[in-house]
C-alpha cells in the first residue's frame, strides 16, 4: 500500500438479504482488489448456481455456514484501496444473536455504512443497527439504501425511506450533519463506484465517491491528550547509555515538546523533552500516532502508567456506572466478581448494581437483575483501586473497557463508561 494514502476504517451493518456482502463485493470488484483466483471461483461458483449475474457476495462470506445460509455470522477485516485510500472494512453480522459482533467489531470503525432494502424500509434491525453506532459515538454514517433496481428506481420510494430514518436519528443524540443518504443498487453496480444515469434525480455522490471525500482527521476523535504507556524502552548500550524512552499510542489529543504532563497515578509533574518515532525527531504528535516520549526529569513511570496534560487531568474513582455489552453466554448478575481491563491496566470489580436494559429500538429501558448474551444495560461497578477514566462520550479509548472473567479468562462484557 502507498503510504501517502489515507485511511478509513469502515464498519457494515444490514439485515438478512439486504445485501450487505453483495454491497462489499462489489467494492471489492470494482476496485480492482480481487485476486484473479478468486474472482474466477465467484464466476464459477455463480454458473453453477445457475445465476446469470456475478454472485459478489461469495467474495466476503468466509465461513461454510456463513456461504450455505447467505448470512454473516462472524466479523470479517476486508481491505481494499483506491488511488487515493486505504480502506479497511468490519463486515459485521446484523442479526439480533449476534450483536455482540456487531458492537465488536464497530468499535475500531470510524464510519458505519447502513445498508436498508429499498423494498423493506426502516425495519427493527435498522433501529439497533443505528442505535448501536450512536453508541460508539462512529464520526460518520452513510445510508445505503440498495437493492433500488427492485423498485424501479423510484425517488419517492427512496424519499420515503431518507424520512423514515430521519425520525429514527430525531430520537438519537446524532448529528444530522454527519449522515449521508445514498441509493445504490449493489448486484447492478448502480451509485457504487460512479453515477448511476437510472438515478437522475439523486445528485449526491456515488458510494465510492462518497468515501474517498472522507477526511481521517475529521473522522479522529477530537478530545484531551491521553498517552497510556505501553513499554518502557531502556537500549542499555554505549550508543544510549542514559536513554530512557515510553513508547505507546496518543489517543483524542496533541503533545508538544515543552508541554507540562503528568504522570498517573503518581501525580507527578514534569514536561516533554523529546517525542520520536522510530529515528525521527517531532516537536508534536497528533492522535492515533504511536510514538516514543522522554521526559525531562527522571520519574517512576512504567507500563500502565498514563501521560496527560497538567492541566486536562481525568477523573480517578474506585466506583464507576457504565453501558455494557454482554458477549458471553454466562449471565452478568449482582454481586459478580471479574476483571476489568482498562486500556493496559487490569484491577478487580465487582458488579454492585445493574440498572436496566436498554431497549435498542430507542423505546427506553426497563428494570433488569441480570444481563444475557447480546443485552445491552446500564451497570454500576466497585473497584479495587481507582482507575483515570473520561466518559466514553469525551475518550472513547479512556472511557471503553473489557470484563474478564477470573476463572475462564473468557471477555464476558465490553463496557463504556457514563459520565
Amino acid at each position: 500500500m502507498s503510504d501517502n494514502r489515507k485511511l478509513i476504517k469502515i464498519a457494515t451493518a444490514g439485515s438478512v438479504d439486504d445485501g450487505k456482502s453483495t454491497l462489499i463485493g462489489r467494492l471489492l470488484y470494482d476496485t480492482q482488489s480481487l485476486t484473479t483466483d478468486k474472482l474466477e471461483a465467484i464466476e464459477q461458483s455463480s454458473r453453477k448456481r445457475g445465476y446469470d449475474y456475478l454472485d459478489f457476495s461469495l467474495a466476503t462470506d468466509g465461513l461454510v455456514a456463513e456461504r450455505e445460509q447467505g448470512i454473516t455470522i462472524d466479523v470479517a477485516h476486508i481491505y481494499f484501496s483506491t488511488r487515493k485510500t486505504n480502506f479497511v472494512i468490519a463486515d459485521t453480522p446484523g442479526h439480533v444473536e449476534y450483536t455482540r459482533n456487531m458492537v465488536t467489531g464497530a468499535s475500531t470503525s470510524q464510519v458505519a455504512i447502513i445498508l436498508i432494502d429499498a423494498r423493506k424500509g426502516v425495519i427493527e434491525q435498522t433501529y439497533r443497527h443505528f442505535f448501536i453506532a450512536n453508541l460508539l459515538r462512529l464520526s460518520h454514517v452513510v445510508v445505503a439504501i440498495n437493492k433500488m433496481d427492485l423498485v424501479n428506481y423510484d425517488e419517492e420510494v427512496y424519499l420515503n425511506i431518507k424520512a423514515e430514518f430521519e425520525e429514527l436519528v430525531e430520537k438519537s443524540h446524532f448529528n444530522t450533519e454527519q449522515i449521508t443518504f445514498i441509493p445504490l443498487s449493489a448486484l447492478k453496480g448502480e451509485n457504487i463506484a460512479s453515477k448511476s444515469d437510472l438515478m437522475p434525480w439523486y445528485l449526491g455522490n456515488s458510494l465510492l465517491d462518497h468515501l474517498e471525500v472522507l477526511e481521517p482527521e475529521d473522522l479522529f476523535e477530537s478530545s484531551v491528550a491521553r498517552f497510556p504507556v505501553q513499554y518502557v524502552i531502556r537500549p542499555k548500550t554505549e550508543a544510549f547509555h542514559d536513554f530512557r524512552g515510553f513508547s505507546g499510542k496518543l489517543y483524542g489529543g496533541k503533545l508538544k515538546v515543552g508541554d507540562e504532563v503528568t504522570v498517573l497515578p503518581s501525580m507527578t509533574s514534569t514536561r516533554i523533552k523529546t517525542i520520536q518515532f522510530l529515528d525521527e525527531l517531532y516537536d508534536e504528535a497528533s492522535p492515533d500516532s504511536s510514538i516514543t516520549i522522554t521526559l525531562e526529569n527522571e520519574v517512576d513511570l512504567s507500563r500502565g502508567d498514563m501521560l496527560v496534560k497538567s492541566n486536562e487531568l481525568p477523573k480517578s474513582e474506585k466506583q464507576i456506572a457504565a453501558t455494557l455489552c454482554q458477549v458471553n453466554n454466562k449471565p452478568l448478575k449482582v454481586g459478580d466478581k471479574y476483571t476489568l481491563q482498562h486500556g493496559v491496566n487490569r484491577v478487580l470489580a465487582k458488579v454492585d448494581r445493574i440498572e436496566s436494559i436498554i431497549h435498542t429500538d430507542f423505546s427506553g429501558e426497563v428494570p433488569a437483575d441480570q444481563l444475557r448474551l447480546n443485552d445491552i444495560g446500564k451497570v454500576h461497578f466497585r473497584l479495587s483501586k481507582p482507575i483515570h477514566y473520561d466518559p466514553y462520550q469525551k475518550n472513547k479509548s479512556n472511557g471503553s473497557f473489557i470484563l474478564i472473567d477470573e476463572g475462564s479468562y473468557d471477555t464476558v462484557s465490553v463496557g463504556f463508561i457514563n459520565a
